[in-house]
């Protein structure tokens, strides 16, 4: 029978290795070359006799399946399940330790013949030394999940076989055993060696837990909906916040390889700390917090705390105590308002006026006052005066008050205006960009002079209070311009810290608890984790206050015995604009796995072609296959 192109190729490349050393460059894969070569310096030749081939047995199995237990235990049962994905496909389920040598296997009674004949047993060796190129022995080599397809085996003798394999890591990051398909080449499915792949990860998975149930586990995915699946990352974590172990995607999405384990401490990695994590879980245990990464990923992490590890919600010994302020209330997490409310808290005692720049409603108002109320001046007047809201020629009673009658609508015995309100206390002013230059000329004066004249005239009065101001305007650009007095702007703007936008924020979530809280009084109220997930994709061009709108009205929407917020609960077009937001496709739940190769293959193609909204050459695409190959599976 005259052998497929694809068999010439690799005779071609095994016959030039055996005569030159070396496969011809770009001939065949990489790995399969190199594990050919490994193969002929361990002596192998593809048609010769297996000479050292190595069977453990008696005793020393014995041995070995109890070194082995604890990846034995947690093993079989994916087997068993992996093992029904590809029932009567003439293959088998092969479990090898850390050496090759095989543990445990499983498979379709008439496959097993053959592979008795090829030494696919429990105790037989598969590492490339003895077997040379093979899915389990290669895998070991690579340290990665390998294919190997019938002649691509360096054995001739087992050129029937088509086999995939992945390697299991435990915590540390150590290569502690390998799971495989092996079958009749003829029956060679294109997912298998993803099935196989997906099975190594659900058995790391089941290894960390049971590995570091003793540490506090850190459940880790993109998405809220992703924790709890095979395709979640797993941190251990000490009691003193250090990065211990974890699964290879949770590493992956910290960014952290096995080297790196005992060496990092979560706040290299994380913008909190895990007393952070720990007082968001004690107050909503069951619910995924949402973090962010110092190179500004976001993700869900779900705590997950060993009993044995509750003495972590202690302050370490010698740890100053967090700020227990207005300021701190509003300090949810984002690293960007944190640092605003630690530079604004430094100049609280202090005669150094503030000024807070930010877009229209990220609550720059909130943060003044929490300046206030966490200054020495919190128990004497906070004045606010929004210098937008007001006609221009208000604004001077606004400011520095009236003789009695004289505005109409006064009130007959005039007023003393705002500057002086303010004594004693903290004046703010929203919107100073807005204040006409003449206001401004006038103002600067008593900021000087710290002194008010009285409306109508007379000595001017002594004030003292802290300023504060804010703006959405770029005052220094304006100053420039000459649309703000240069000599007023230096002068307020003694400490100038800029406010996120919400969407620029990596605490989302927690503004979220604090707002339905504020909103909520008394009652727990909170939103469905696919819900918050999505409006965390909004951009907010209102920011805070409509956002705060948003929750409001939810709230509102709740009857008295709903704690959850929905989406029945939002308003119509607000849900057109979110359902709007493209959502990427989420990994199957090990709960909703297709039963077979044959469904994994059509679930993995509706997936893509309803992410696609039908759109044939992007599901193609995404699935990595061509447009004719994509229709000629739609029609099978």
């Amino acid at each position: 029978m005259p052998m497929t192109p694809t068999a010439l190729t690799l005779r071609k490349a095994r016959d030039f290795l055996l005569e030159h050393g070396n496969c011809p460059a770009g001939s065949i894969d990489e790995r399969i070359a190199r594990s050919w070569q490994r193969s002929v310096l361990a002596g192998l030749l593809p048609t010769g006799r297996l000479a050292n081939t190595e069977h453990t047995a008696g005793s020393n199995l014995r041995h070995a399946l109890a070194f082995n237990h604890d990846l034995l235990a947690h093993s079989i049962p994916v087997m068993e399940y992996l093992y029904e994905q590809v029932r009567n496909s003439h293959s088998m389920v092969i479990l090898a330790d850390k050496r090759a040598t095989l543990m445990h296997t499983m498979g379709d009674i008439d496959f097993l013949s053959k592979a008795e004949r090829v030494a696919l047993s429990t105790g037989a060796s598969w590492h490339e030394q003895h077997r040379g190129t093979n899915a389990i022995g290669t895998a070991l080599a690579e340290a990665n999940s390998v294919e190997i397809k019938g002649d691509e085996h360096f054995l001739e003798r087992n050129g029937f076989l088509t086999c995939a394999a992945a390697p299991i890591m435990a915590a540390n990051g150590e290569l502690v055993g390998l799971i495989d398909i092996s079958g009749d080449q003829r029956s060679r499915h294109p997912h298998t060696l993803g099935l196989v792949s997906m099975a190594a990860r659900m058995i790391e998975n089941r290894l960390v837990i049971a590995s570091c149930n003793r540490n506090i586990l850190l459940h880790l995915h993109v998405h809220p909906e992703g924790i709890g699946s095979v395709a979640e990352g797993i941190i251990a974590i000490s009691e003193d916040g250090w990065v211990l172990g974890g699964n290879r995607t949770g590493l992956a999405m910290l960014h952290l390889t096995p080297a790196d384990l005992s060496e990092t401490p979560l706040t290299r990695v994380m913008n909190v700390t895990l007393g952070e994590l720990l007082s968001r879980h004690t107050h909503r245990p069951d619910h995924p917090t949402q973090v962010h990464l110092h190179d500004g990923t976001a993700l869900f992490v779900q705590v997950q705390i060993a009993e044995n590890s509750l003495t972590v919600r202690k302050a370490p010994a010698g740890q100053p105590a967090l700020p227990s302020d207005a300021l701190a209330a509003l300090d949810t997490g984002d690293k960007h308002w944190h640092s605003a409310t630690d530079k604004a808290r430094h100049i609280a005692d202090k005669p150094i006026s503030l000024l807070i720049q930010g877009e229209s409603g990220v609550g720059k108002s909130l943060f003044a006052r929490a300046m206030h109320d966490s200054s020495p001046r919190r128990s004497g007047p906070f004045v606010a005066v929004n210098c937008a809201a007001l006609a221009e020629h208000l604004i001077e009673a606004e400011l520095f008050g009236s003789a009695p009658e004289a505005l109409s609508g006064a009130r007959s015995e005039g007023s003393i205006g705002k500057l002086r309100e303010a004594n004693g206390g903290t004046l703010y002013l929203d919107e100073i960009g807005n204040l006409p230059l003449t206001m401004q000329i006038r103002l600067l004066h008593v900021l000087q002079e710290r002194q008010v004249p009285p409306p109508g005239g007379g000595q001017p009065v002594d004030v003292d209070f802290s300023l504060i101001c804010a703006t959405q305007r770029k005052l220094n650009e304006d100053a420039d311009k000459g649309a703000f007095l240069s000599d007023l702007y230096f002068r307020i703007n003694g400490l100038t810290v800029n406010l996120p936008a919400l969407r620029e924020r990596g605490d989302f979530q927690e503004t979220t608890e604090r707002l339905l809280a504020e909103l909520n009084p008394g009652r727990d109220i909170y939103l469905a984790p696919d819900l918050l997930a999505q409006l965390g994709r909004h951009p907010w061009p209102g920011n805070l206050r409509q956002y705060s709108s948003v929750l409001r009205t939810a709230s509102a929407m709740l009857d008295p015995d709903e704690k959850q917020i929905d989406w029945r609960h939002l308003p119509d077009d607000l849900v057109e604009e979110l359902t709007s937001i493209p959502k990427p496709i989420e990994l199957e739940t090990v709960s909703r796995l297709p039963q077979n190769l044959d469904e994994l293959s059509r679930s993995a193609i509706k997936q893509a072609l309803e992410s696609c909204h039908g759109n044939i050459s992007e599901a193609a695409r995404r699935l990595g296959i061509s447009r004719q190959t994509l229709y000629r599976k739609l029609n099978t």
